[in-house]
C-alpha cells in the first residue's frame, strides 16, 4: 500500500467503533514480535492535560539527551502527528510499510482490530524500530481497558480527572477514576495531579491494593512556561514529578530548558489577527480556558466561534463561555458525532449567528475571536488559517 491507501484502510477501521479491551492489541503486538516488551515507557491517563504533560515530558527528556517516542491522540490535521520520534512525525513511507504489515497480519490471524488498536500497535512497533530510549504514551480513553495499557511503564501518571466520556467510563467521578486507576501496576510508582476527593480516594485505594507508592503534586511549577494558563503550571509540575519518579537521569537545567521550550498546538494558541485557538471540549477544559482568558486579557470579551460534539453537553460548555463572550458564531464540526449548531442559540443569552461552515464564520470581521468547543474544530481552524502543526 502507498501512504494514501494505508490511511484509507486504517480509517475504514473507524467503522468498527470503540471496543475497550486489551486482547486484540496484545494479539496484534505478539504477531509484531512484542515490540513493547523490555522497553521504557511513561504512561499518562486522566481527563484533561494528558497531551500537554506528554509534550512537556518529551521536551524535558530530549533536552536531557534521550531518544524519545511520543504517542498522543487525537491529531489536529495530519494523522502522523500522533506518532513522533524526537519530535519528528512518522514518515509517510514508514507509516505505509507498518500499516501494510499490520493489515496482512490482521487478515492472516482473523483479527478485526479497531482504529485505536491498530494505531497503538503501529506506534509501539515504530518506537521499537527507531530504538527509542523512552516513549511517552497518552491513553485514548479511560485507562484500564485502553490499548496503551499493554505496557509496563517506569511510572504511571494521572492528570486531573473530571466528567467526560460518561457513556463508556461511567457517570460518576468515582467510576471514571476507577477506569483511570486501571493504569496503576504493582511496584510501578504513580504520580497524580491534585484530584477531587472522590477521585483521590479511588486512586489511593488502588495504589495501596497494588503495593505501589502514589504521590500527589502539591504545588505548580514556578519557572518559565510558554503555554498559557495556571493549569499548565500544574501540568508542568506533574511532568517534573514523573521524570523524578521514573528514576531517569535528568538535570535541573534539562527540566527548566525543556519546559521553557514546550509547544503544544490548540492550547490557548495565539495566531495573527487576534485569533485564539483552543481545543477545550469538556466542562473542565472550558473552565480552564475562561480562567486563562481572564488572566491574560482581563475583563475584555471575545467573539467565540463554537462547535461541539453532541455527546459533550454543549449547553454546559456555553454556559461557562458566555462569561467571556461578546457574541457567538455557531458552526458545525466535521464529524459524524457533531452537534447541530442550529440548536445552540437557545442555550445562550448573548447575540449569536449560525453558520453553515467554519470557513464562513472565519470571514466574520469581529476581533478578538476564540475558536473552541472541539479538538476537531481546532484542527479545522488551524488548517483553514495555515497554521498546521509540524
Amino acid at each position: 500500500m502507498n501512504p494514501a491507501e494505508a490511511l484509507d484502510w486504517l480509517h475504514q477501521a473507524h467503522f468498527s467503533g470503540i471496543k475497550l479491551g486489551l486482547d486484540n492489541t496484545l494479539r496484534l503486538l505478539e504477531k509484531l514480535g512484542n515490540p513493547h516488551v523490555g522497553r521504557a515507557f511513561i504512561h499518562v491517563a486522566g481527563t484533561n492535560g494528558k497531551g500537554s504533560v506528554c509534550a512537556m515530558l518529551d521536551r524535558i527528556l530530549r533536552e536531557a539527551g534521550y531518544r524519545t517516542g511520543l504517542y498522543t491522540s487525537p491529531h489536529l490535521v495530519d494523522f502522523r502527528e500522533r506518532i513522533r520520534v524526537d519530535g519528528v512525525m512518522i514518515s509517510p513511507a514508514a507509516l505505509a510499510c507498518a500499516l501494510s504489515r499490520i493489515r496482512d497480519l490482521s487478515s492472516q490471524e482473523n483479527l478485526a482490530p479497531t482504529f485505536f488498536e491498530i494505531t497503538t500497535a503501529l506506534a509501539l512497533a515504530h518506537f521499537a524500530g527507531m530504538a527509542c530510549e523512552v516513549s511517552l504514551l497518552e491513553t485514548g480513553m479511560g485507562g484500564r481497558l485502553d490499548s496503551t495499557n499493554t505496557v509496563t511503564p517506569l511510572v504511571s501518571v494521572i492528570t486531573p480527572i473530571d466528567m467526560d466520556h460518561q457513556a463508556w467510563l461511567g457517570d460518576t467521578l468515582t467510576a471514571i477514576a476507577g477506569e483511570k486507576a486501571g493504569i496503576i501496576k504493582p511496584g510501578v510508582p504513580v504520580v497524580s495531579a491534585p484530584q477531587h476527593p472522590e477521585a483521590r480516594e479511588v486512586l489511593q485505594t488502588a495504589a495501596d491494593h497494588l503495593g505501589t507508592v502514589l504521590h500527589f503534586v502539591e504545588s505548580p511549577w514556578s519557572g518559565t512556561l510558554p503555554l498559557a494558563g495556571a493549569h499548565q503550571h500544574w501540568n508542568a509540575a506533574l511532568a517534573v514529578a514523573a521524570v523524578k519518579a521514573a528514576g531517569l537521569s535528568v538535570s535541573g537545567e534539562s527540566i527548566r530548558q525543556g519546559l521553557a521550550t514546550t509547544a503544544w498546538p490548540a492550547r490557548f494558541q495565539r495566531l495573527p489577527g487576534e485569533t485564539l485557538i483552543d481545543g477545550a471540549h469538556n466542562l473542565h477544559s472550558v473552565q480552564a480556558l475562561v480562567e486563562t482568558w481572564r488572566s491574560e486579557c482581563g475583563a475584555s470579551k471575545a467573539t467565540i466561534i463554537f462547535g461541539a460534539l453532541a455527546d459533550k453537553d454543549p449547553a454546559a460548555l456555553l454556559g461557562e463561555l458566555e462569561a467571556i463572550a461578546e457574541r457567538f458564531l455557531f458552526v458545525p464540526v466535521q464529524s459524524e458525532r457533531g452537534a447541530d449548531p442550529a440548536t445552540f442559540p437557545g442555550m445562550v443569552c448573548v447575540p449569536s449567528t449560525v453558520f453553515q461552515s467554519l470557513d464562513e464564520a472565519l470571514r466574520d470581521p469581529a476581533r478578538p475571536r476564540i475558536v473552541c468547543g472541539s479538538l476537531f474544530l481546532a484542527g479545522e481552524a488551524l488548517q483553514a488559517l495555515d497554521a498546521i502543526p509540524s
